[in-house]
């Protein structure tokens, strides 16, 4: 709270304005022009303060479904904003069109301080309820603007500095203002800098979710800002007519509003069509390809892309088409390029073995692969994702070089940063002496393989961004960067767009890292399980025993929610319990032999746990009290590994096979879902 002195200097400063109109017409800062608005126009009073007008409930539902999409598309940037700004004395606030706030992102303490002065969801900052400041002055303004201290109309803001950006829809209307406010003393330059991104990021984000059934096509002048944030972008409809623009995208053409492109086609931009820009950019593997205004002899760079779904919501696929247009090569390469695509397939024959989803899966990753171009591994636990993941390693163009891979999920949140980017010495208590390069410079050269990207924290997602933008990485308490290049692969068994929606993952990153998607089926799904069931018996064994009729048959009635890592394991049991040529159902475990389905068939990552995994169905009271403690001792083991059943018999001194015995004698079934296993 000011005191009183501080009030009446305040006061008399806002009222010179009123008394000094010339000087207030000459004026050019839009802070001025503000207090002469809420003097002359709302007939404010800086001397007595009204607090800002809240709105019921039922009113602030209302106006959050009106701006559910702006609220949808800025949540993720609004945490992100605040994790970058790393204040605890700070608010990023968002407003509708009206200036009342719909989302709040703030520390507690924080928060409840600047409700006290209305700073608080569902209440009105528009200049005529809360007089001169960010977000109610950047709605007249239309632009930019940062309103620090004293320049607020009351002087009951005065501890607080605001910085503020309008939000444009694609028609080009204000929709709403992102703004940071703190109790910081100075005007930090670089939060408005932040926030502006922050604003673009959104906008784009409206396009994305109100033209999700367009094409998209991202351009700019230079080739390296395509697919950055500095690059226009267009939605455009499968007849060719522009449906949306971003702001950067008419300033790259040099149109002053949306309705000079909106609703016209895009030949009239670029001498292009639309079914040429998107054949082009499937051969150039979506690299930016070369086009010229259709006006003028400008050049541009850009990249086309169909809409993941149809109008109909059907899955797009972004593959050789006839009807796009693409054209295959010439007839004389045909032979050296099919001879080359059968070699590097052989080299992942050990993928499928007749199943034909998993063959076109293969195909595709194969194909992309020479072009760098990143991929998405997506498939349930178990279902063989980091050795699909190394098999493309092998073939890749970067396959000499090192596979390093990364399980963010198994990593403690605190030691994330400092295991993917490295740290120098001294950069933090226990920090080496000699520094570490991190996985990121490890895999320079050759591939990085990030497993369960979707566990990886929001703050580290940021800076994985900047390094795949950059091509360069700053190990913690560095000053130096590290020019880096590598084929990057990421695996998720979680929904990433879901993720996304939900503002768990960023949308750019996304983006950024699915170049093209691979589905790896459930076993339950292959058409090729007996085949695989096969190999794996010569791999685990060197005289690989034959399976019954009735082992073979439950094994293929078996739903296998752990895939083929639960697979493995039951195999290398019954291989170890197999006293002769033959695996009967007596070596299998109960619920496979007898054709029990397990409680669930969709697999989700059990959480890691320090105490024994004794949630389990198993009959224990055959075992005597020692035979108890000696299972609670092994389970608790397995758990801390991760239920590697090599490393734990490594911890115990003993072979595999002993252990598997081990377990089966203390009813240790391997059907549990694990995190991980040496699969």
């Amino acid at each position: 709270m000011s005191s009183l002195a501080d009030v009446d200097t305040h006061v008399r400063e806002v009222l010179n304005i009123v008394n000094n109109p010339l000087a207030a017409r000459r004026a050019s800062d839009s802070v001025a022009q503000s207090w002469l608005r809420c003097l002359t126009e709302f007939r404010l009073d800086p001397g007595r303060f009204v607090m800002p007008p809240v709105l019921t409930q039922r009113e602030l539902n209302d106006r959050r479904e009106a701006a559910s999409d702006l609220i949808a598309c800025s949540k993720l940037e609004m945490t992100t904003l605040y994790q970058q700004l790393a204040d605890p004395e700070l608010a990023v606030v968002l407003v509708d069109a009206d200036g009342v706030i719909v989302h709040q992102v703030s520390s507690v303490p924080f928060g409840e301080a600047v409700a006290a002065d209305g700073l608080r969801v569902g209440a009105m900052w528009s200049e005529r309820e809360a007089g001169t400041n960010g977000m109610g002055t950047c709605l007249i303004e239309r632009d930019c603007i940062a309103v620090c201290q004293h320049e607020h109309f009351y002087p009951r803001y005065t501890s607080l500095t605001c910085s503020a950006a309008p939000i444009f829809d694609e028609r080009g209307t204000v929709v709403g203002v992102l703004d940071v406010t703190s109790r910081s003393k100075l005007l930090q330059q670089h939060s408005l800098v932040l926030v502006g991104m922050s604003r673009q990021m959104i906008e784009n984000r409206l396009i994305d979710a109100r033209y999700r059934h367009a094409n998209m096509i991202h351009f700019h002048s230079r080739p390296e800002f395509v697919g950055t944030l500095h690059a226009g972008k267009l939605a455009v409809s499968d007849e060719g007519v522009v449906l949306a623009a971003s702001r950067s995208a008419l300033f790259q053409l040099d149109l002053r509003s949306p309705a000079e492109l909106c609703g016209k086609r895009i030949g009239e931009a670029f001498n292009a069509t639309l079914e040429d820009m998107i054949a082009r950019s499937i051969r150039g593997s979506f690299h930016p390809v070369t086009v010229y205004s259709a006006k003028a002899n400008s050049r541009f760079f850009l990249t086309a892309q169909t809409p993941r779904e149809g109008a109909n919501g059907a899955t797009r696929i972004l593959m050789n088409d006839p009807a796009s247009g693409t054209r295959a090569k010439p007839a004389a390469r045909k032979d050296t390029r099919e001879s080359s695509s059968a070699g590097r397939l052989d080299k992942l024959s050990h993928l499928e073995f007749g199943d034909p989803r998993m063959a076109s899966q293969i195909q595709l990753a194969a194909r992309v692969i020479q072009r760098k171009i990143p991929i998405i591994l997506r498939g349930q636990t178990g279902t063989g994702k980091e050795v699909f993941a190394n098999a493309l390693h092998s073939i890749s163009p970067n396959g000499t070089g090192p596979f390093v891979a990364v399980n963010c999920a198994s990593l403690p949140e605190n030691l994330i940063e400092s295991e993917l980017f490295g740290y120098r010495a001294g950069a933090f208590t226990g920090a080496q002496r000699e520094g570490r390069r991190g996985k990121i410079v490890q895999a320079n050269g050759g591939t990085l393989f990030l497993d369960e990207i979707g566990d990886m924290p929001l703050a580290l997602q940021a800076r994985l961004l900047r390094v795949l933008e950059e091509h360069e990485v700053t190990p913690l308490g560095a000053e130096t960067t590290v020019k880096v290049d590598f084929q990057l692969i990421s695996a998720s068994h979680r929904n990433l767009i879901e993720l996304v929606q939900n503002g768990m993952f960023r949308e750019d990153l996304y983006y950024r890292l699915n170049g093209i998607e691979i589905n790896l089926p459930p076993l339950r799904e292959r058409a090729d399980a007996l085949a695989l069931i096969g190999h794996i018996l010569e791999t685990e064994s060197d005289e690989p025993p034959a399976l019954s009729v009735e082992a073979k048959e439950a094994l293929l009635s078996y739903p296998w929610p752990g895939n083929i890592r639960q697979l493995r394991h039951v195999l290398q049991m019954a291989i170890a319990l197999c006293d002769g040529p033959e695996i009967r159902c007596a070596h299998l475990p109960p619920e496979i032999a007898n054709g029990v389905a397990p409680m669930t068939q969709s697999v989700t990552r059990a959480p890691m746990t320090a105490t024994p995994h004794l949630a389990d169905d198993a009959d224990t009271s055959s075992l005597n009290a020692i035979q108890v403690k000696e299972r609670e001792t092994v389970l608790q083991l397995l758990d801390e590994h991760r239920w590697n059943v090599s490393n734990v018999a490594k911890v115990l001194g003993i072979s595999r096979n002993t252990l598997y015995r081990k377990m089966h004698r203390l009813h240790i079934r391997l059907s549990h879902d694990t995190p991980a296993a040496d699969a």
